[in-house]
């Protein structure tokens, strides 16, 4: 499917509607809009928080308007071994039942969930994203 980002709130319905798993792993280059889609399906699932990539802090924490916890937001891509993401506690954070998302997950091939659902974000001009999943 094609989008543009004044249909991304879509996208997100859509998403959240299809996937099998709340554990959803985003692929895509640089820029493609990975962050983006992810602030859009924080929004739609009632997401108190701004959502942002958290490259430097490598986890957000999100909460919904209740208070009541979201999920997680992993930014992997300033890693530089995937050791580095059980240091963090990664699978803690997946033994939770609340929504993962991650960012940049082939740097962490031997930790990806199998129950994961995999999203390809592609980037065809400056305006218009093709997404698969």
């Amino acid at each position: 499917m094609t989008y543009q980002e004044a249909d991304i709130a879509n996208v997100a319905k859509e998403l959240i509607a299809e996937v099998n798993s709340k554990i959803l792993c985003f692929y895509g280059e640089m820029g493609a809009g990975k962050t983006t889609l992810i602030k859009a399906l924080v929004n739609e699932l009632d997401g108190s928080d701004t959502a942002s990539s958290p490259t430097f802090g490598i986890v957000n924490e999100y909460h919904t308007t209740s208070g009541e916890l979201l999920g997680f937001h992993f930014d992997f891509y300033r890693i530089n071994d995937e050791n580095e993401a059980l240091d963090l506690g990664f699978e803690d954070y997946l033994n939770q039942n609340v929504w993962v998302f991650i960012e940049w997950p082939e740097k962490i091939p031997s930790f990806v969930p199998e129950n994961c659902t995999s999203i390809y974000i592609e980037s065809l001009n400056e305006y218009t994203r093709k997404i698969s999943f």
